[in-house]
C-alpha cells in the first residue's frame, strides 16, 4: 500500500487526479478500522492531515463553511449555536478520542446509511463542495448519497468543505443504538425547523440502502404547525408526522435490529423531536438545544 502525503491542498487534488484510486484519509477512524479488520485494503492512502486550511471553518453569508478537516470536538465546542442538530450529533459520535480525530467529512466519504451526521445535514439542506483539478462542484445533500457507503464524488474529486445553512429555528437529532455510548445507530432521526419559511426539515438514518428525507411528513408537518399562533402541537398531527417519517423510510433486518423495530422506532423519535423542536420555538428559543 502507498502513502500519499501531499502538504498542500494543490498538491492533494494533483495526487487524486494521478492516483484516483487512492482513498483520502483524515482522522482515519473508518479507514484504519476497515484495513485492520480485513475489510478492505486500499491500493494507497492519501493522507489529508498536513493541510491547514481544510481545519478552518468560516460564515459566509446565512451559511457556515466547515472544512474537510473540522473535527466534532470542534464542530460541538465552536459551532454548537450556529449548527445545533449537528452538534447534537456530533455528540454521538464514538468515544472524546474518535470525537478528536473524526470529521463530518470523512462520515460523508464513507457514506454509511449509519453515519451520525447525514441525518442533520439533510435535515438543514447543506451542499457537499467537492474540487477536482478540474474544478469545484457543489452538490446538493439529498444528491450526494447513491447508494449503501458509495457517494456522487468523481474518481479524481475530494471533499474540501461542507456548506451547512446556520440555524434558523430549533434543530433536534436522535438516535437508538444498543448501548447508551459508543454505538452504531439502529436508527436516527433529525428535524430542522425555519419558521421564515415555515420549512420542516427531515433527515432518516441507518433506515434505507441511503440516508434519506421524509418528503411528505415534510409537507404535513409545514402545513400542520401553527406558524402564526404558536398553539401547542396537536398530539394527532404529531403521530401523523411520525407515520409519514416511518414510511419513507426501507429497513431492513440485521444485527442490530429488526425492520420492524426500525420503523416503529422512527415514528417515536420523529413525533418526539418534532414536540422538542416546536416547543422550543413556541419558547422563543430560536435555535433549540445544541
Amino acid at each position: 500500500m502507498d502513502f500519499l502525503r501531499p502538504l498542500t491542498w494543490v498538491d492533494a487534488l494533483t495526487l487524486k487526479a494521478e492516483r484516483p484510486e487512492a482513498t483520502p484519509i483524515q482522522g482515519g477512524t473508518d479507514v484504519m478500522v476497515e484495513i485492520n479488520l480485513d475489510k478492505g485494503r486500499p491500493a494507497a492512502l492519501l493522507d489529508l492531515t498536513p493541510i491547514a486550511e481544510l481545519r478552518e471553518w468560516s460564515r459566509e453569508g446565512g451559511e457556515i463553511r466547515v472544512g474537510a478537516g473540522v473535527t466534532y470536538s470542534r464542530l460541538i465546542a465552536e459551532l454548537g449555536a450556529e449548527l445545533p442538530g449537528l452538534a447534537q450529533a456530533s455528540r454521538t459520535v464514538g468515544s472524546p478520542q474518535i470525537r478528536n480525530r473524526g470529521t463530518v467529512a470523512g462520515n460523508l466519504g464513507a457514506a454509511s446509511p449509519a453515519g451520525d451526521s447525514h441525518p442533520p445535514l439533510l435535515a438543514c439542506g447543506a451542499v457537499v463542495e467537492a474540487e477536482s483539478v478540474r474544478g469545484t462542484r457543489l452538490i446538493p445533500i439529498g444528491e450526494f448519497y447513491t447508494g449503501v457507503k458509495r457517494n456522487a464524488l468523481a474518481p479524481d474529486e475530494l471533499i474540501r468543505a461542507v456548506r451547512v445553512p446556520a440555524a434558523a429555528g430549533p434543530q433536534y437529532f436522535s438516535k437508538i443504538g444498543t448501548r447508551n455510548a459508543m454505538v452504531i445507530a439502529v436508527c436516527s432521526f433529525a428535524v430542522a425547523l425555519d419558521p421564515s419559511v415555515r420549512r420542516v426539515g427531515t433527515g432518516i438514518g441507518s433506515a434505507a440502502p441511503t440516508p434519506r428525507h421524509a418528503p411528505r411528513a415534510e409537507d404535513f408537518a409545514a402545513g400542520a404547525l401553527d406558524w402564526d399562533g404558536r398553539g401547542p402541537l396537536d398530539p394527532g398531527a404529531a403521530r401523523r408526522f411520525g407515520e409519514l417519517v416511518a414510511a419513507s423510510a426501507a429497513p431492513i433486518d440485521d444485527v442490530r435490529g429488526r425492520a420492524a423495530y426500525r420503523t416503529h422506532a422512527l415514528a417515536v423519535m420523529a413525533r418526539r423531536a418534532l414536540g422538542w423542536a416546536w416547543d422550543d420555538f413556541r419558547a422563543g428559543d430560536r435555535r433549540g438545544s445544541a
